[in-house]
């Protein structure tokens, strides 16, 4: 019986996280003092003065808070029994947190790093957290578009896995001004949840789809409340221990969410709707992982290893451009939310009017990327 989404509870889930990370980052920010997990100024970086890090402490401990409550609301309990979806992700999110830690204060070597990713990667999978099927266009009957690839445990899980790494390492890279990988963290989070709520609709609310919302509602709480912290200047980083974290979890939502498509109820003209958790997820990480993509093309072909360090990533380009500290992360901000939403709207909502919205925020967001350019040029001539 679908008796309405339950909305009301996600958004006070999402807020409780936000006040949890808020009221306790000042005091991770104090810990992180402490123990010495200070960022000092390199070559590559942007900040001048030594900054404190590991705030990924605080947005997971704000993740946790918006959980608990979560298991208190009787609604939002449901979603415990029937899965365990949520359990799995705070236990892989705590490890990765762990050794993004550890990171910020010890500075781990890259291999390190990757070896626990897989390893949370794989506490996602033991938990059951793993793509099952997608939709490809190709090799249906003559009355079907398409056909649905069904994926064994070992194929979905190694999918999984790839998955996880690929969007941990992503965030990792953008992570490079004040308060950008916190931002495009919570429009990703608010996309997916967005995206998530839509096929809990689609399912007649059935109890089985509320941990992908549920997961992205608490991410996305948790960054937002971590932002006033981190914004330009900032206050306390992030660090690995909340980029990798934040990844992770974005993984697991899309992974969870991607299970509770039903291929059947969509016929040959939904190829958008069918492609629909490979597009959002496309769609949601496109920036850090456009990012990614060219940091290993570029490292690859100066014959260096893919993790080394430059300062040739995108944020370095607004700058270089024209562009402020804070113009250039709105920037990002105005780009992850404009492919990350409409994405979203495309796959939910079939309307001509969206793809219009979205053309019109597309060439207005070229036309405020370059014009710092322009202006060099005309005072040039």
């Amino acid at each position: 019986m679908n008796e309405g989404l339950p909305i009301r509870e996600y958004l006070l889930v999402a807020l409780t996280a936000t006040v949890v990370t808020f009221l306790l980052t000042g005091v991770v920010r104090r810990l992180a003092i402490k123990v010495g997990a200070i960022a000092n100024p390199r070559a590559r970086d942007v900040h001048v003065t030594p900054i404190p890090r590991m705030g990924g402490v605080g947005i997971y401990l704000g993740v946790l808070g918006g959980m608990a409550l979560a298991h208190q609301l009787p609604v939002l309990r449901r979603g415990f029994e029937f899965s365990y979806d949520s359990v799995g992700v705070l236990l892989a999110a705590g490890v990765i947190v762990l050794i993004g830690a550890l990171d910020d204060r010890f500075e781990l070597d890259a291999w390190t790093k990757l070896a626990g990713q897989v390893m949370c990667a794989g506490i996602l999978v033991i938990f059951g957290l793993q793509w099952v099927q997608f939709w490809v266009p190709w090799g249906g009957g003559a009355d079907s578009l398409g056909s649905v690839i069904v994926l064994n445990q070992t194929q979905g899980a190694l999918l999984t896995v790839i998955m996880v790494v690929v969007m941990v390492n992503a965030m990792n890279f953008v992570d490079g001004l004040d308060g950008l990988a916190s931002g495009l963290g919570f429009i990703a989070a608010a996309a997916t949840c967005a995206f998530s709520l839509g096929l809990l609709g689609s399912s007649g609310n059935a109890v089985e789809a509320y941990p992908p919302a549920l997961i992205a509602a608490t991410l996305a709480g948790a960054c937002l409340g971590f932002l006033p912290y981190n914004f330009q200047p900032a206050k306390i980083f992030m660090g690995d221990s909340g980029s990798m974290m934040i990844g992770l979890m974005l993984a697991a939502a899309t992974t969870s969410a991607s299970g509770r498509v039903s291929y059947t109820q969509f016929g040959a003209s939904d190829a958008l709707a069918l492609l629909s958790p490979l597009v959002v997820v496309a769609a949601v990480l496109f920036v850090p992982l456009l990012d990614l993509i060219m940091a290993v093309i570029r490292r690859t072909r100066r014959g260096e290893s893919p993790f080394a360090a430059d300062k040739m990533h995108l944020h370095h380009r607004l700058l270089e451009i024209g562009h402020s500290q804070r113009r250039a992360v709105l920037l990002i901000y105005f780009w992850a939310g404009l492919l990350a939403f409409g994405a979203v709207s495309v796959t939910l909502f079939d309307n001509p009017a969206v793809f219009w919205v979205f053309g019109c925020g597309l060439v207005f967001a070229i036309l405020v990327s370059v014009i710092p350019r322009l202006k060099s040029r005309n005072q040039g001539a």
